[in-house]
């Protein structure tokens, strides 16, 4: 790859990449471009561009280089700050009434119906937006259906974080995916007034896949066989739970479960070789038929199945596959990859932030360099044994070029991951052909029945796989916190070493062990910035109140102020904090008397806890949960450094400011909102410092 004029696609993609990555950083940092400099920007770049590149002069043909650069990533800019930009909807802090069109099927949650709509003000012509809108569940919401048209009465908001370390940035993966509020519907505030049949090509393509999620319905799939059958086929994921997932996960067979390359690419094969029977062979007009077909069967297959992103890059990926063989060039190369994602972003430069997005071109980008060094390496006589080596080089060299990305989005690593593929992928593409054959059988019931037990038969041994997997020791390496600067020196690193087994030298080894060990030393330094240091953190999670006390070894407690908290959630929020900063697993206390000493530690990293009175590094925290100390008195208040306010605490602030010297009040998220409000105006009155989770988010105290 060190020729990069081979490659003209790379020109145009970096920086297209890199000015999108600074429109999004330009954004979220309050920079919103206006008209007059878009214009002004654009215009200077691409008249510059067009002097420079007819000037005579060869020394100076550098400067249509550097003004083309400049126009690539300042459109990346303009590109990205305009597609964030119409998120940006003012709404009302009131109730209004809205017109909503419901644009995909709506998805059970928990306590809701999710609802993603296009809005539009009843009262008045407003630019419609996307929002989402969880509506309260009864017998009526769970009868709605995409193109359904509403009449609502909500209040509308801007996306927010809940403020909690390290968590899931929410307003960032909302506005990228193009979502400019969210709101709740309360029961008899919303009525259907009209059912429109698809409007927009997208909607029409989802509509059509939920024809083949009733096919699936009616022939019997149902439970994990329906959930892993829609996931492999179609795309819907919906219907996976978290344990499922979670033993796909840590099998290191996740990828099978997101319909993208892997899927494209066995479909792309099933086609080529059932053309093969074109005649004419290698004639110009035979090759554009197959190509023509082979086009139109892939875009086709991604209508079918929603046009989901992931499908959508990898149909455009084999498209360019299937031309570049119309055209007798190199079946695929760098340069079909790197025209594939230039052209994606400029549809949609939000992807360059998908996950899914990253993870594939990088694994296809890992295949195409890393794959033909590791098969040449091992020479291997059998037609067997080359088919499984094959295989076994191909995983190897998409796992190492995924591991960074697989490691500092989900902290783990799957250490079975050869022993998965190698029977995974053949079941996955085993399942689609048969899945294939199953819908088009539909004219015959019969046969269709026999191959529905089929295809449940294969589900069924492929989702048994990997739960045998699942419990294999050592499946799989967890908690692991990775810093961007590390991914990126990974990859150099990998990069280099490759170099160097290729052609070993001596200033290509000094080179490769001078930036590992800068490696090394950054990765130090993080560390120790982010060692763990004696705090008390309150975290802004719902329902669940805690006070979480971190000592300096590592070693922390959780003092839960419910009696049934939602652990499950706290451990959503914060367990990449815990992560990074290396923390044993939190000692839980919900609300007894305790008490806990350390040998040979200093009584500063001890904890006690006496009637919700917590004691830890020479501060009084109070946890208020109840109406305890309501008509008590004292002769001499104790002094508290925090009181913390949470739901079932029901009295006024003046019930306790006799009892005790607050130096400032936390309130809690889970406090309604009127008691927040009250508590709120008698801390101003009184004159005491307050925290409001729900607004302020997280807040950490250092001790």
């Amino acid at each position: 790859m060190t020729n990069l004029h081979k490659y003209p696609f790379i020109r145009l993609l970096l920086p297209l990449m890199a000015g999108i990555f600074l429109g999004d950083f330009l954004f979220f940092r309050g920079c919103t471009l206006s008209m007059m400099y878009v214009v002004a920007g654009l215009g200077v770049t691409g008249l510059a561009m067009c002097g420079s590149f007819f000037l005579r002069r060869y020394s100076l043909r550098w400067l249509f280089g550097v003004f083309f650069t400049l126009f690539g990533v300042w459109g990346g800019v303009v590109w990205m700050n305009l597609q964030l930009h119409q998120t940006q909807v003012g709404f009302s802090e009131e109730e209004q009434v809205y017109r909503a069109f419901i644009t995909e099927k709506p998805q059970e949650k928990e306590r809701s119906i999710l609802c993603k709509v296009q809005l539009a003000n009843a009262s008045a012509n407003a630019t419609t937006s996307t929002v989402l809108l969880y509506l309260a569940k009864d017998s009526l919401s769970f009868l709605l259906k995409s193109g359904d048209e509403l009449l609502l009465s909500t209040r509308i908001s801007p996306p927010k974080n809940n403020g909690n370390p390290d968590e899931f940035d929410y307003v960032r993966y909302a506005r990228r995916q193009g979502i400019g509020g969210t709101g709740y519907v309360a029961s008899g505030h919303w009525q259907r007034v009209a059912q429109h049949p698809p409007a927009t090509f997208l909607s029409k393509a989802l509509a059509n896949r939920e024809h083949i999620l009733d096919e699936y319905r009616r022939l019997g799939f149902e439970g994990e066989t329906f959930a892993v059958l829609s996931a492999l086929t179609v795309g819907y994921m919906s219907e996976l739970d978290k344990d499922l997932f979670e033993s796909y996960s840590i099998s290191g067979a996740s990828h099978v479960l997101s319909l993208s390359g892997l899927h494209i690419g066995f479909l792309y094969a099933l086609l080529l070789l059932l053309l093969r029977a074109i005649p004419g062979g290698n004639k110009p007009m035979a090759r554009a038929v197959r190509a023509s077909v082979i086009i139109l069967a892939l875009w086709a297959f991604a209508f079918f199945t929603g046009l989901s992103p992931s499908v959508v890059r990898s149909v455009c990926m084999f498209s360019l596959f299937a031309l570049s063989g119309l055209l007798r060039r190199e079946s695929f190369t760098y340069n079909t990859l790197f025209a594939t994602a230039f052209f994606m972003l400029l549809f949609s430069p939000a992807w360059l932030f998908d996950v899914g997005f990253q993870l594939s071109f990088v694994a296809v980008l890992a295949i195409l360099w890393l794959h033909p060094r590791l098969y040449q390496s091992v020479h291997i006589r059998t037609r067997i044994g080359k088919y499984i080596w094959g295989m076994m080089s191909i995983s190897i060299a998409a796992q190492i070029g995924t591991a960074p990305l697989v490691l500092f989005y989900f902290s783990r690593f799957s250490t079975h991951f050869l022993l998965t593929n190698l029977f995974v992928i053949p079941l996955a593409s085993a399942i689609l052909y048969a899945a294939v054959i199953l819908l088009l059988c539909t004219p015959f019931p019969l046969f269709q029945v026999w191959v529905a037990v089929c295809v449940r038969w294969l589900v069924d041994t492929l989702n048994a796989f990997v739960r045998w997997v699942e419990h294999l020791p050592g499946s799989s390496v967890d908690d692991v916190w990775v810093y961007p600067l590390e991914i990126a020196g990974f990859y150099l690193l990998l990069w280099m070493g490759i170099r160097f087994v290729q052609r070993p030298l001596a200033g290509r080894l000094i080179t490769c062990m001078s930036v590992t060990l800068v490696l090394c030393i950054c990765h130090d330094i993080l560390r120790a910035y982010d060692r763990p240091r004696q705090s008390v953190l309150f975290y802004h999670v719902r329902e669940c109140p805690a006070v979480h006390c971190i000592a300096s070894d590592g070693d922390s407690w959780l003092v839960y102020a419910d009696s049934l908290p939602d652990e499950k959630r706290l451990q959503r929020a914060a367990s990449r904090y815990w992560n990074r900063l290396e923390l044993s697993a939190p000692q839980k206390i919900y609300g007894d008397d305790y008490r806990t000493t350390k040998l040979g530690e200093p009584f500063s990293n001890t904890i006690q806890m006496c009637d919700q009175i917590i004691s830890f590094g020479g501060k009084r925290i109070c946890v208020l949960n109840d109406n305890r100390w309501r008509n008590k008195t004292t002769s001499q208040p104790l002094s508290i450094d925090y009181l913390y306010l949470c739901k079932g605490y029901t009295g006024r602030l003046e019930w306790v400011t006799g009892l005790f010297d607050i130096g400032q009040v936390i309130l809690d998220s889970s406090l309604p909102v009127y008691r927040r409000k009250a508590l709120e105006e008698e801390c101003y009155r009184q004159g005491i410092g307050f925290v409001s989770l729900s607004e302020q988010g997280s807040v950490r105290f250092m001790l």
